[in-house]
């Protein structure tokens, strides 16, 4: 591998600090902060575009910290620690600007600081774990490419890192295990294993086990086959295959956003598409005249049903290309919360076809968010603010709230 030595200018999505290498290319770093001058090797190269490994840092940023846990660096859960919080929310705000000028065409974007978290620390309510050759659970540790054991994890609920340290869990084919924790402290262990066959398993402590369909359906095994989290103020229930908040407070500085942008009167008609199992529906329902909900997971829309008690709230189960056509709607506002990959051709042009008044998306990815918004701008809309939330401190990983107002 080639050793080079590279001054850091900038932040990029991922979590890399960039700097500019001889024969014009770019270099991505991870674990390095911006105004460091740092060692780096190259590991992969292509098109003048080059991703390297840290290897010392020559002149540490004042913004550098000392990682509070011992896998930082091999893990691949974390990219910041090396970082002070405060530091972490401007790169986070700077790579929210950055993606949507290189890709949503936007220059200065009007992207607001980002939210801080209140707490930065042992916030994760879930925590995704894998086989390790050998035995035992870990991370995936991108600079090895394998699983890692590990003893212990800062952002996560102490709660789950006792629960690893108590599972002896040996079950052919197991790809995959999830433990989360809700909000009343029940524990729930999710297991996603090679073929449909519910294993035999036994539980000596309180604890709800499940499989995981691929379809991310889930079925009961021992106790429940959700968790329930309050979020301001009110309780959720989310099965164990449907999307669990990181954490209840971030979640909740989501919502807040949500309610913010939407700026509901009592009047408007809301379009709400990929709702998931009913959080954004519940708080928008309060100050809607109606709410329009669509939802592919049937666990999610049960879960919802459960949720959302409210008789201004319609849902439909499907995918928002099967459901849209079937409906005569023309909402006020309209709420997107895609999956990653953010909207499909043929969603887009149907949320096109709706002409809403306002368009609130929210995103965990803002490449999608950027993509998308670029077009709500050849549809006639204007991009108002963006509004970063450090649902995920520690990562680089964050939700982004963006209003686009439709042209008068």
């Amino acid at each position: 591998m080639e050793t080079i030595t590279l001054d850091l200018t900038e932040f990029a999505n991922g979590g890399y600090a960039v700097g500019r290498a001889g024969r014009g290319r770019t270099v991505f770093v991870p674990y390095a902060i911006p105004g460091e001058k740092v060692k780096a090797a190259v590991h992969t190269e292509k098109n003048k575009v080059a991703y390297a490994h840290l290897q010392q840092v020559l002149k540490a940023s004042p913004e550098r910290v000392e990682p509070r846990c011992p896998h930082f660096g091999v893990c691949g859960g974390c990219h910041f620690q090396h970082m002070g919080y405060e530091a972490q929310l401007r790169a986070k705000q700077a790579v929210v600007i950055d993606q949507m000028w290189r890709i949503g065409n936007v220059k200065d974007a009007p992207v607001r600081p980002t939210l801080s978290h209140p707490q930065p620390w042992a916030y994760s309510t879930v925590m995704s774990l894998s086989p390790v050759a050998g035995g035992g659970l870990g991370f995936w540790a991108p600079a090895e490419k394998r699983i890692i054991a590990i003893e212990s994890c800062p952002i996560s609920r102490p709660e789950l890192v006792d629960l690893l340290h108590d599972v002896d869990l040996e079950l052919p084919g197991l790809r995959k295990l999830t433990l989360r924790v809700g909000d009343d402290e029940a524990l729930l262990a999710a297991v996603e294993v090679d073929g449909v066959e519910p294993p035999d398993l036994e539980a000596d402590f309180p604890l709800s086990v499940v499989i995981v369909l691929p379809d991310d359906t889930a079925v009961n095994l021992i106790g429940d086959n959700f968790t329930i989290q309050a979020i301001k103020g009110r309780d959720f229930r989310i099965s164990a295959g449907c999307y669990l908040p990181p954490s209840a407070t971030g979640m909740e500085l989501l919502v807040e956003t949500v309610q913010r942008y939407a700026r509901l009167t009592g009047v408007e008609q809301v379009l709400e598409l990929y709702s998931g199992v009913g959080i954004l529906t519940a708080f928008l329902a309060e100050k809607a005249a109606e709410v329009v909900a669509v939802e592919i997971n049937p666990d999610a829309v049960m879960d919802t049903a459960v949720n959302v008690d409210a008789d201004n709230v319609s849902l439909y189960e499907g995918t928002v290309e099967m459901v849209l056509p079937e409906l005569d709607i023309k909402p006020d506002v309209l709420v997107l919360h895609p999956p990653k990959e953010g909207l499909s051709r043929e969603a887009a042009r149907l949320v096109a076809g709706l002409r809403p008044s306002r368009i609130v998306y929210v995103s965990s990815d803002i490449a999608t968010l950027a993509r998308d918004g670029r077009a709500f701008g050849r549809d006639g809309y204007n991009l108002v603010e963006i509004q970063p939330i450090d649902t995920r401190p520690q990562t680089f990983h964050m939700d982004v709230v963006g209003l686009w107002q439709r042209q008068s």
